[in-house]
């Protein structure tokens, strides 16, 4: 994400790397990150150690496929972003969406001016942060600044700031497309949103994030799977008629890939390697790579 760092503490002649959220190579907006020459001791994100995402072309041809597909029975698309990174990753790439010819013919609903809500102050507010820090971004969105598309803003993009509007939003009838939080659905304006329309079938729920364990929309997934699924939301029982649907690629979070492209660009091998922040699977996926790589992990 915008702003985000690694962190070195070097001590006694000891040196320690902190990677923190290792962010993907093809992540918008964004130049890629920065690498140490060495250290002692590197303590490495794993949380998606056990798998590979889509490159930066399939997601995007995943996408304009979604939203094309469910814009099809004049229904909304639901999607719940996190406020930071996600948000913005989404508005620039449905940006391109629906202005580069190449998607626009692929994807015909596309080329109607659907809108497209923000349902999120937050995610408002650091949306115009990031388009305040052009000076950080990346070739590809300065160039696209450059020609006269703002990379994150199209004139069908509109925010939904006061809890009146809000409201008004969920009596509005679709087509539309609605970005709210939170992005696993523990709480915000997404769960008024799911309350009444995860029971219609012209509807659809889009998730571009990790759904962790005992979360809202790690239910929303798994029970989509069943006949007759349905999810607790404020305690309320909801039927899941809507398409639910994951869409790999956006995270904060690099893949395996990402990761062993990271520590092996570094000048020299850290002396040691100790895995956090992934569940087991994942943190022993990573693992065994690396000792394949003959890294030493802890």
């Amino acid at each position: 994400i915008l702003g985000s760092c690694f962190v070195q503490i070097s001590a006694n002649d000891f040196s320690v790397v902190f990677s923190g959220d290792l962010g993907p190579k093809i992540t918008p907006i964004l130049c890629k990150p920065d690498i140490p020459e060495f250290c002692d001791l590197l303590i490495l994100e794993s949380t998606y150690g056990d798998r590979v995402h889509s490159d930066r072309t399939q997601r995007i041809s995943q996408l304009g496929k979604i939203l094309n597909h469910a814009l099809s029975d004049e229904g909304k698309v639901f999607i719940p972003a996190f406020a930071l990174g996600r948000s913005q990753e989404l508005i620039y790439e449905m940006d391109r969406l629906f202005t580069d010819t190449q998607w626009q013919t692929q994807f015909p609903k596309l080329t109607k001016k659907i809108p497209v809500f923000i349902d999120a102050p937050l995610g408002t507010e650091i949306t115009k942060i990031y388009s305040n820090l052009s000076e950080y971004w990346d070739k590809e969105a300065l160039d696209l600044l450059k020609h006269g598309d703002h990379p994150i803003d199209f004139d069908h993009l509109y925010v939904v700031e006061s809890h009146h509007h809000h409201k008004k939003l969920l009596e509005t009838n679709g087509p539309a497309i609605i970005i709210a939080g939170s992005g696993m659905c523990t709480g915000g304006r997404i769960l008024n949103h799911l309350k009444l329309g995860l029971d219609d079938y012209k509807n659809d729920v889009l998730f571009v994030g990790y759904q962790a364990y005992g979360t809202l929309g790690r239910d929303i997934l798994k029970y989509s799977q069943r006949q007759n699924g349905y999810v607790k939301i404020e305690n309320e029982h909801v039927d899941i008629k809507a398409n639910v649907y994951q869409l790999s690629g956006y995270s904060a979070h690099a893949d395996q890939n990402d990761l062993l492209d990271w520590v092996n660009h570094m000048d020299e091998k850290p002396g040691a390697i100790k895995l956090v922040h992934g569940e087991d699977e994942a943190q022993m996926a990573l693992k065994n790579v690396l000792i394949g790589r003959g890294y030493s992990v802890r």
